[in-house]
């Protein structure tokens, strides 16, 4: 049994025995930036994607099927600008810890369509492009505060991209690949030993925003989480103590004419050295074991039906609640996107939901119980189950139930008001849990996974995690309720009151969703429109 199944036992159970180093206090003035800065890169802007008709003002909205298009740069622009772009700013009377600092600049938060664990944006965007795309072939950075391309090597390394993705079927017709990373530091310096668990979050989080934006623009995206790590590593000169290669997206590409058409580079790699903002950067053991027990079997992707095994059973037996149609979500993919936000402590229960609000949240949940990822089977169960803490939603009982995602039904597991439980185990002060109209709760069979795939698995249940978490918020914004995850709650609690050692299931995320109080008082700046 690797080292994964202990990290994830130590995950569970830090709200009573916390991780170490116990006594870590994050020094915020030291932090590292959000992302990272090539001094001397070229910088190129991206085109505006959203005045252009042949490509992006086509969007179908959160619930476009799979599409056939291909990209083209405009339409990179924009998903990678309303995906990780920063889209503007928001003050507002809210129940947050940082509420005193965030009029400040030097502390302002950007608002971005994608979430982020603690709001911090980890993630990397790497855009290795070949000959058949519009720019030099090379390796670029996709620079958020400047929503632009840094050019960090000049050369056609896709071969080497290829290379590393062995057999997989979609590399082997395309030059164009985005490639997700994580600088560890930039999470660790506030969540130290339980930075890892964040950062695969955020990774499915960010695939799950641009497999909604894609479907919306007749695209498809899909990723490897499965691939030769340190290979890719190398071209893209990390660290391999300080950082990860997370997931490879291909790209289909519109045809062009190749002017750019140019030898391969084998060999070549990223040289430029980002700056590091912080005096002092600390490394974390449980980290680094982490990680290391996550790049074992790197390359070896698990056969079609490795995982099915591991996937959530049917629901078991209870009364059974018919939920009504979902209520239909007409806003546009980056409408939506634009309005998600955490609600921090505004929900309200002076109105009861409307039951279809609660239902798109849940489609929603369903939908991103898988990420199309190369160890994924089409079609098959999900890897995920949705629990519900009913609270306050019109025409169904306080309870916990759990969805039948086959039939769209609620099961009813436990009757009775729930809204003191969910409190008492919750380890902050920033939301009002007994207020929400319902408590969504994704769980998964963490052990089982790694059992069937091995330790890179842990990977893949998080980043379906952080997916669920994305298109619940992304919903929500278009159902016009508010929303609201966290990790910070009692896991143990959860899993005793849900029952879940029998499924051996293990709670992972809370989600609030439900009206806020009207009228806030608040501040709105956007930078693009919505």
């Amino acid at each position: 049994m690797g080292y994964a199944h202990e990290y994830a036992t130590a995950v569970m159970r830090r709200g009573r025995i916390p991780m170490e180093p116990a006594d870590f206090v994050p020094d915020w003035a030291d932090r590292p930036r959000k992302g990272k800065f090539f001094p001397g890169a070229p910088v190129l802007p991206l085109p505006d994607g959203g005045g252009c008709a042949d490509d992006a003002t086509l969007d179908r909205g959160l619930s476009g099927p799979r599409g056939t298009g291909a990209f083209t740069l405009p339409l990179l622009g924009a998903m990678l600008r309303d995906s990780y772009g920063l889209t503007g700013r928001r003050l507002a009377v809210q129940a947050n810890s940082d509420l005193g600092s965030l009029p400040y600049h030097t502390h302002a938060n950007w608002s971005r369509g994608t979430s982020s664990g603690g709001g911090l944006y980890p993630v990397g965007i790497h855009w290795i492009s070949g000959a058949s795309g519009p720019l030099a072939p090379g390796v670029y950075y996709y620079d958020t505060p400047r929503d632009a391309l840094a050019r960090i090597l000049s050369g056609d390394v896709t071969g080497e991209v290829r290379a590393a993705l062995g057999d997989l079927e979609e590399a082997a017709g395309t030059d164009q690949f985005l490639v997700l990373g994580v600088t560890f530091w930039q999470n660790a310096f506030k969540y130290n030993s339980f930075s890892y668990h964040v950062v695969m979050m955020d990774i499915g989080a960010l695939l799950q925003t641009w497999r909604m934006w894609a479907r919306a623009h007749g695209l498809h995206i899909g990723a490897a989480l499965w691939f030769d790590e340190p290979r890719l590593g190398r071209v893209l000169g990390l660290d391999p103590e300080q950082d990860g290669v997370f997931a490879v997206v291909p790209l289909r590409w519109a045809k062009t004419d190749e002017r750019n058409a140019a030898p391969e580079t084998p060999g070549a790699r990223v040289r430029r050295v980002p700056d590091e903002r912080s005096r002092r950067v600390l490394t974390f053991p449980t980290v680094h074991a982490v990680h290391a027990a996550t790049l074992e079997g790197a390359a070896d992707r698990p056969a079609p039906g490795t995982l099915d095994s591991a996937r959530v059973t049917p629901p078991g037996p209870g009364e059974r609640v018919a939920l009504p149609a979902p209520l239909a979500l007409d806003a546009t993919v980056r409408r939506a996107l634009r309005e998600r936000r955490s609600s921090f402590g505004r929900f309200s229960a002076a109105t009861p939901l409307d039951p279809a609000r609660l239902s798109a949240a849940l489609a929603a949940a369903v939908a991103a119980g898988t990420l199309d990822t190369d160890a994924e089977t089409p079609g098959a169960a999900p890897l995920t189950r949705q629990y519900v803490f009913v609270n306050h939603v019109r025409d169904i009982a306080p309870g916990i139930y759990e969805h039948d995602w086959r039939t769209d039904e609620l099961v009813l597991l436990k009757a009775g008001d729930f809204g003191g439980f969910l409190q008492e185990n919750y380890f902050l002060a920033n939301y009002n849990l007994e207020q929400a109209a319902a408590v969504l709760v994704p769980a998964a069979r963490t052990h089982a996974v790694l059992d069937a795939v091995g330790d890179r698995g842990l990977r893949l249940v998080n980043a379906v995690i952080g997916a669920t978490a994305q298109a619940v918020y992304t919903a929500s914004a278009a159902a016009g309720m508010g929303c609201g995850v966290a990790l910070g709650f009692d896991c143990v609690s959860f899993a005793e009151e849900l029952g879940l050692a029998a499924r051996g299931e293990i709670p992972l995320l809370v989600m609030m969703i439900g009206n806020e109080a009207p009228r806030p008082a608040g501040y709105r700046y956007d930078i693009v429109a919505p």
